[in-house]
């Protein structure tokens, strides 16, 4: 499903943009740190305050609506013969606990420092089934992340 160069481009990318939208289809975008694992992508929902208290995320009270999400990663820069991006498109579920959960967020954890001290064990992890992946531009390793 991913070429060898997308998955290349993807393992030199820090952040992703999550698409999710609800049964209505407002669509909600969010960036996002990730890893993929064979077909799959993941993403962890880490310890930084983004909601009030008892108030569920927006992206996964979507993902229960319509479990149908697009990932894009992309890359910028000035000079435009070095853009790039990479869009996938797939069905999501939320991972609550278990042996998948738990590897996805020691995946994420060996990625992002960043996750090392915060306390994520026990929050949700979403996991994109990538069922089509499309890309475009220069996608060779170059350029900030």
């Amino acid at each position: 499903m991913l070429s060898d160069v997308e998955r290349l481009f993807l393992s030199n990318r820090k952040v992703a943009h999550l698409a999710t939208a609800d049964r209505d289809a407002i669509p909600h975008v969010v960036p996002v740190c990730f890893v993929i694992f064979n077909s799959t992508l993941y993403v962890t929902i880490d310890a930084k305050p983004k909601r009030s208290l008892g108030t569920p995320l927006k992206r996964l009270k979507n993902i229960a609506q319509n479990p149908m999400v697009a990932v894009i990663v992309d890359r910028y820069e000035e000079g435009w013969g070095q853009l790039g991006w990479v869009m996938m498109r797939g069905h999501a579920q939320i991972l609550i606990d278990g042996e998948e959960h738990d590897q996805a967020q020691a995946l994420l954890r060996s990625r992002y420092p960043q996750l090392e001290g915060m306390q994520i064990a026990r929050l949700p992890v979403i996991a994109v089934r990538i069922a089509s992946a499309t890309s475009w531009g220069n996608l060779s390793f170059a350029g900030p992340q």
